[in-house]
């Protein structure tokens, strides 16, 4: 059959990038910094920032009061973090 997984591979010129290839959706509201602060730290680490969550999200943040992402994301199994973790995320590079 198909693999697919050979996309996540890590193309060298990023390999230092913590979140690269990672498709990441925020939803809620985060109290540390701002919708756009996040997505820019993401960005930053080499992870994409989708609106909507799929079978291909790695990871949804859930902030206070998340909406249907977090349904969404119950739904097809992704894994969610909170606030708390994403900080610890992006904090260890």
């Amino acid at each position: 059959g198909l693999n697919f997984k050979s996309s996540l591979y890590i193309s060298p010129k990023s390999e230092n990038k913590l979140l690269s290839g990672k498709k990441i959706v925020i939803t809620g509201t985060l109290k540390s910094m701002s919708r756009q602060d996040a997505i820019s730290k993401i960005e930053e680490l080499g992870g994409q920032v989708t609106s909507t969550v799929t079978r291909n999200t790695d990871f949804v943040v859930v902030g206070e009061e998340p909406g249907s992402k977090l349904v969404k994301a119950k739904e097809l199994g992704i894994k969610t973090i909170n606030e708390t973790d994403f900080l610890k995320i992006i904090h260890q590079q």
